[in-house]
């Protein structure tokens, strides 16, 4: 039997985060005591009334095939937060439900990028961007930026990077991998460029919006006439610790989601009628939910940064949202073990799996070799334990 898979599928190589969390995964199973900094959950549960919301709908028997973009109330809660939170007037039919915002992400890039065409992606970007571009056919392009400017792309870098081609940039705050958070005023510098070039459309994923330590979220649709040209992905998994639930949504130009509507019509159909009752209720509730979880990380970050600032070749900002640290590493690149040598954020991540037993990913699979991400989503004595380790670790690098 002829073992052939698709070309289309060698376009898309494996999330570097999930396979890094495969790895602590089998070197736990191996006896090996990994902790883990690599992966983007929430170490807390979902909120009791969300939960209770969702064994409702069980009773309720919402069990049934779902409409393919959500229940009506469902979207009708969606508009009511972006209203409440956004200071956005969408109706329901301009609302997509999906099964994550990476399903909600790829609707949008299947509906909208055709071969050749191109999408700017401010590096450091979520892993999967790239990969989403490359399976639609379309072309990345990076726009570098660095920890001297917190991670943020400016508006005149944006400018220089757009083309005739462009077709989409994408815009991720507060960011993974970088915590970044783009203020009300950059949010406008890069709304001012775009609107000089109305063929582009902007991808705002706004994921992490519960967890913002600068509570002023800035939603990039909300500049002047953004909103008819811009796509908002949300969900529940980061602000709400829903990861499990598996919905996200976008809001968006109705003839964006009419076919983002149409192609999962033909994936997945609508998403999971218990979770949307869950959903619903999250909205209603707001970033109210999140309160308690965001001053636990925001704790955490701090206590975080003085560990990392206090580890030699470690350079560190601080990143005002989200629950990811980005150090940039490149101080050690050229130093050695008894394994090779550090020439990469991914072969620091790699030594530290194996010589401090800590999870750690590479910023290469974010488009920024020079770093490193640490999720800061766990317990503050496995944080203070992984410090310890990664303090020895790098201590044994020979010069």
């Amino acid at each position: 039997m002829e073992t052939r898979t698709s070309q289309l599928l060698g376009r898309l190589s494996e999330s570097a985060t999930i396979a890094m969390s495969r790895k602590a995964r089998e070197l736990k199973a191996a006896g090996r005591d990994i902790i883990s900094l690599s992966l983007g959950e929430p170490d807390f549960d979902t909120p009791e009334p969300v939960k209770l919301a969702g064994i409702q709908a069980i009773e309720d028997n919402f069990t049934h095939y779902p409409p393919v973009p959500g229940y009506p109330e469902v979207r009708q809660a969606v508009c009511n937060k972006l209203k409440r939170d956004n200071g956005l007037d969408y109706a329901a039919d301009q609302i997509v439900i999906s099964t994550g915002a990476k399903h909600s992400l790829m609707n949008v890039v299947l509906s909208l990028v055709d071969t050749g065409d191109e999408v700017i992606l401010p590096a450091p970007y979520w892993v999967s961007y790239a990969d989403m571009t490359n399976l639609a056919g379309g072309r990345v392009v990076t726009v570098e930026t660095g920890i001297e400017q917190d991670f943020k792309m400016t508006a005149d870098q944006l400018r220089s990077a757009l083309t005739d081609r462009t077709r989409v940039v994408m815009v991720n705050s507060p960011n993974n991998p970088s915590g970044s958070v783009y203020t009300e005023e950059e949010m406008a510098a890069l709304a001012a460029v775009l609107r000089e070039h109305p063929h582009a459309i902007a991808i705002s994923d706004e994921i992490y919006e519960y967890i913002n330590f600068t509570e002023a979220h800035a939603s990039l649709a909300a500049q002047p006439g953004m909103m008819e040209r811009t796509v908002t992905v949300n969900g529940v998994s980061k602000g709400f610790a829903m990861t499990g639930w598996r919905i996200g949504y976008i809001a968006a130009p109705q003839w964006i989601a009419a076919a983002c509507t149409k192609l999962q019509g033909q994936f997945t159909s609508g998403a999971s009628g218990i979770s949307q009752k869950a959903t619903e209720h999250a909205m209603n509730g707001g970033g109210a939910l999140a309160t308690d979880m965001k001053a636990a990380f925001l704790k955490r970050r701090d206590f975080m940064i003085d560990g990392l600032r206090a580890i030699d070749g470690f350079e560190v900002n601080v990143p005002q949202g989200a629950f990811y640290i980005f150090p940039d590493v490149s101080a050690l690149f050229g130093r050695t073990h008894a394994g090779g040598t550090i020439s990469s954020g991914h072969d620091l991540a790699m030594y530290l799996l194996e010589a401090a037993e800590v999870a750690t990913v590479g910023g290469d699979a974010f488009g920024s070799p020079n770093c490193i991400r640490l999720s800061y989503a766990a317990s503050d004595e496995q944080l203070a334990e992984a410090l310890r380790r990664i303090e020895r670790a790098v201590g044994e690098l020979s010069a």
